[in-house]
């Protein structure tokens, strides 16, 4: 893809460095991480799927086609779906699993508060737990429920959060993604002190990823905390374009992010 191609369907990206500072990338094309990737990853939330007055079907598609296709020229380690994958009504989980499992990348799965599902629903369905960690080289990632069968906004589940952060304080990273703010950084957020409070004892978390809120695509921060958004894919609301966000972890412990918008028509010239 050519440069000036590449950057209509990016927003502009973000760049965490090791000592926790945040900066602008200035120049995606010249980044020490083209040579020096050790984790690549992919972020995406708010499909709705089943969503009435949406072309759900057409947007889980083309995500999974996209996703696909720079899997294909860049491998990714994983894929996050990051909450709201259905619209209110559990009769339609098979379908958007049948979707993702289209993915040709392992994928994972959190729970927000449009996925009416009990927990023994949501595991059978999608074969994890409700609250699930794991490991790859040097980072450790959390994932959690931030809501129920009923679509309350609730906090995550702080004993196990706890309990998971002791067990990988000496990993380098650890990555959080729950589908709701906790730090009431937005519209739709809540407030979940206990939480935060937490969290911000472990110095490795390097980023908590949110959902939730189709507006919102960059990064806000709570004191040392940081809170990164990926817009929607699906949905009735949010941003003019639906995308995702890419992550990759450079090799000096740099996070690289940016959120792609590639499903408008891109010029070829």
């Amino acid at each position: 893809m050519k440069r000036k191609d590449f950057l209509k369907i990016t927003t502009p990206a973000f760049l965490l460095l090791a000592n926790g500072e945040l900066t602008k990338a200035t120049n995606l094309f010249e980044r020490p991480g083209d040579k020096a990737k050790k984790l690549r990853f992919v972020v995406a939330s708010d499909g709705h799927y089943g969503q009435k007055g949406t072309d759900y079907e057409n947007y889980f598609a083309a995500l999974v086609r996209k996703i696909n296709e720079e899997h294909r020229k860049e491998k990714y380690d994983f894929a996050m779906i990051n909450g709201d994958i259905i619209h209110d009504d559990p009769g339609f989980l098979p379908q958007a699993k049948a979707a993702l499992d289209e993915l040709d990348m392992k994928y994972y799965v959190t729970q927000g508060n449009h996925d009416h599902a009990d927990k023994k629903l949501w595991e059978g369905t999608w074969n994890i737990p409700l609250n699930f960690d794991f490991e790859i080289k040097d980072s450790a990632f959390l994932g959690a429920s931030t809501s129920n069968q009923k679509g309350e906004y609730l906090s995550p589940d702080v004993k196990w959060f706890s309990q998971k952060l002791e067990r990988y304080k000496r990993k380098k990273n650890v990555f959080v993604f729950v589908h709701i703010n906790q730090a009431k950084l937005t519209k739709h957020g809540i407030m979940s002190p206990e939480f935060l409070n937490t969290i911000a004892l472990y110095k490795n978390v390097r980023c908590i990823f949110n959902g939730h809120d189709h507006n919102e695509e960059g990064v806000k921060t709570w004191q040392s905390l940081r809170f990164v958004f990926d817009t929607h894919f699906g949905g009735n609301w949010g941003t003019a374009y639906r995308g995702y966000r890419v992550v990759e972890l450079m090799e000096d412990n740099s996070v690289l992010t940016f959120v792609r918008n590639p499903f408008k028509v891109v010029s070829k010239i």
